[in-house]
């Protein structure tokens, strides 16, 4: 019973995990559409853990051509050890987090993220078809 309702509690806390992300820019002014925000860098935001859904976003530096992508998340290995012993439906929520910090290099065309701001950068060019598939999420769609 105890277990029970343990697992009943713990399901909201799991499913609303969100993680604060602070997003910069090496060129002054680049504005960002992550969803359906826009913002200008560099900017903190609150973005919530997923297990399917992604973070599609489009960058623009001024008349360069906008850079297209998805934001690389974190798998978190111990959410789903957790939610197999303790609730399994879980699982569906929160198994990948945004980085805690990423800089969106319009110019060069890469994502650089890392989790600690001690970390060295990792850097990521966005696959051909994921770029795609946010430019079709954004197309039609102004900042």
């Amino acid at each position: 019973m105890r277990l029970t309702v343990f697992c009943v509690a713990l399901v909201p806390c799991l499913a609303a995990c969100s993680s604060m992300t602070a997003i910069s820019s090496p060129q002054a002014g680049t504005r960002m559409m992550i969803k359906e925000q826009s913002v200008t860098l560099p900017t903190t935001q609150k973005l919530r853990g997923t297990s399917f859904g992604n973070y599609e976003f489009q960058a623009r530096d001024g008349d360069a051509e906008p850079l297209y992508g998805i934001l690389p998340l974190k798998f978190k290995g111990g959410h789903l050890a957790v939610d197999i012993l303790l609730f399994a439906p879980a699982a569906f929520f929160n198994l990948r987090a945004a980085f805690a910090f990423y800089e969106i290099d319009v110019a060069n065309g890469v994502i650089r993220y890392k989790s600690k701001r001690s970390e060295a950068w990792n850097e990521y060019t966005p696959k051909p078809e994921e770029a795609e598939r946010a430019r079709n999420y954004y197309a039609g769609r102004s900042e």
